[in-house]
């Protein structure tokens, strides 16, 4: 498993100054890989950011997590991915994902028949990021272009996908999944399972397992988990989210956060390995320097550990 950081958590800074000297010292730190949400109403345009990072900071993947597809079209999609990938020598990973129907009433855009929309989305972008051409005519969207020139290098995609239909369509068309708030009973017992049977039916490679949770090295876990429980709690109300604590037996994001003790940690860490995930991307959750200071120090040593 490798371990990257997952750097959504200064995406309200705004700042592309800020994000791209958090991603060099993950960069300089040995971790594999560097994530940056999207916010729908945020202002911060991911992709964008990202190729402005990876002009500064050499030598570590990064990615969106997530790209949210109702608001844009494959094709505008598809030319920004491989615009900014050429920029940053081929280091870029899009993490799409249909986002959730409170946020996109916010822009006015429905979300109505969401894996119709996941599946013709990804019938259009997965062929003009490998081969350059794309001819659909779907029954919610459409594309016949050709690019100017065919993609040297896929660009590999990967799709925020949580329940079955989901899971089967990822497995489909993308090269994994990128998940959060997801616990390690959930991902063995079901994303897992579900995704892989997906790849395997379409003779697609192994899929990709990024997970994404908070993280703190701390004395005072109930705290921590307390400040988790009560900053996050929107994410507790989501019903695709909601869907998943129930898998995990969990109330909501204070209970799947990775919390506790240096040892505790680990063994959390240790458990998300097992069930499967390939990439770890923590977020930060510290309430104190000390916290921030701990919590860092073991996931570079992870890193190495893991041989990222």
């Amino acid at each position: 498993m490798k371990i990257g950081i997952n750097g959504s958590g200064i995406v309200q800074k705004a700042s592309v100054t800020a994000i791209a000297e958090h991603a060099a010292t993950a960069a300089e730190q040995g971790f594999a890989h560097y994530w940056l949400a999207e916010h729908p109403t945020g202002g911060l345009d991911a992709l964008t950011s990202l190729a402005l990072v990876g002009q500064r900071v050499p030598d570590i993947e990064l990615g969106t997590a997530i790209v949210p597809t109702f608001p844009r079209h494959p094709m505008a999609l598809a030319g920004q991915a491989l615009t900014v990938a050429d920029a940053i020598s081929q280091r870029l990973t899009v993490g799409v994902g249909l986002s959730h129907e409170p946020m996109m009433a916010q822009l006015g855009i429905g979300f109505e028949r969401p894996i119709r929309h996941l599946r013709e989305y990804l019938s259009i972008l997965m062929p003009l990021l490998r081969e350059g051409a794309a001819n659909f005519n779907g029954e919610l969207l459409s594309c016949d272009a050709k690019l100017f020139q065919r993609p040297q290098h896929d660009v590999p995609v990967l799709v925020a996908a949580l329940g079955p239909q989901a899971l089967a369509v990822a497995g489909e068309w993308a090269d994994g999944t990128t998940l959060a708030w997801v616990g390690p009973r959930t991902i063995r017992e079901h994303i897992a399972p579900r995704l892989r049977e997906a790849a395997s039916e379409h003779q697609r490679p192994i899929p990709r397992i990024v997970a994404t949770l908070p993280i703190c090295v701390t004395e005072q876990p109930t705290t921590v988990r307390e400040s988790i429980g009560k900053g996050l709690s929107l994410y507790g109300r989501l019903p695709s989210y909601r869907a998943m604590f129930e898998r995990e037996g969990a109330s909501g994001p204070a209970d799947v956060a990775v919390v506790g003790s240096r040892t505790e940690v680990m063994d959390q860490i240790a458990a998300l390995a097992e069930a499967g995930v390939t990439d770890f991307a923590p977020s930060e959750f510290c309430l104190n320097r000390d916290e921030w200071s701990a919590t860092r120090a073991l996931l570079v040593e992870l890193a190495t550990d893991f041989g990222n």
